[in-house]
């Protein structure tokens, strides 16, 4: 499954939502609840505490998950 954004110039990019786990841990639900933030910079995901920006798909930086201390 991909995670698609699409850009006002008409480009479509996306990730694998494997990228974050958060997205790969939330239901289909969860997954359909976001808004885009930033004046189109990122999408926020509130239920589950995830955001994701632009450049960050762009550049393909994965969500890093926390480490246990």
């Amino acid at each position: 499954m991909r995670l698609p954004a699409f850009l006002v110039d008409g480009r479509t990019i996306s990730v694998p939502i494997a990228w974050s786990w958060r997205l790969s841990e939330a239901t289909s639900e969860q997954r359909l609840n976001f808004e885009i933030i930033g004046g189109g910079i990122g999408i926020l995901w509130p239920k589950i505490d995830e955001d994701i920006s632009v450049e960050g798909m762009l550049y393909g930086s994965p969500a890093p998950r926390p480490r246990n201390n």
